[in-house]
């Protein structure tokens, strides 16, 4: 069992979620049940599912929560390119989210592959 606070890519993770709910807090209202919804979930879910594999038995039930939360990283990637294609937010407000994705989606792939060993 791990701490989960203690954990960078947790707390990246709960970074991420807040500027995620910044950005998408200037969606228009009618998109509130819609990508607002979906993107705020996806944004969530990446440390919420790093804090469940922490609290888990075995590094093997771990590894599988950080799989999930990397598909959640991917899924929030896609969606905030969606926003950007559908002009509900800039290429500059989004790209630094992407960047702090990719280095999340790099520190998970290092936890499994330690998982793994």
């Amino acid at each position: 069992m791990h701490n989960f606070q203690n954990l960078k890519i947790w707390q990246k993770a709960m970074d991420i979620a807040k500027k995620v709910y910044l950005l998408s807090s200037q969606f228009p209202s009618e998109e509130k049940y819609g990508l607002t919804s979906q993107i705020r979930r996806s944004a969530i879910s990446i440390a919420s599912n790093i804090a469940e594999g922490a609290g888990r038995n075995t590094n093997g039930e771990f590894k599988n929560f950080l799989g999930i939360a990397n598909g959640s990283s991917n899924e929030l990637c896609t969606q905030l390119i969606l926003s950007y294609r559908l002009n509900l937010i800039s290429e500059d407000k989004i790209q630094p989210v992407i960047e702090e994705l990719i280095e999340i989606q790099k520190m998970n792939y290092t936890l499994i592959r330690k998982f793994s060993s």
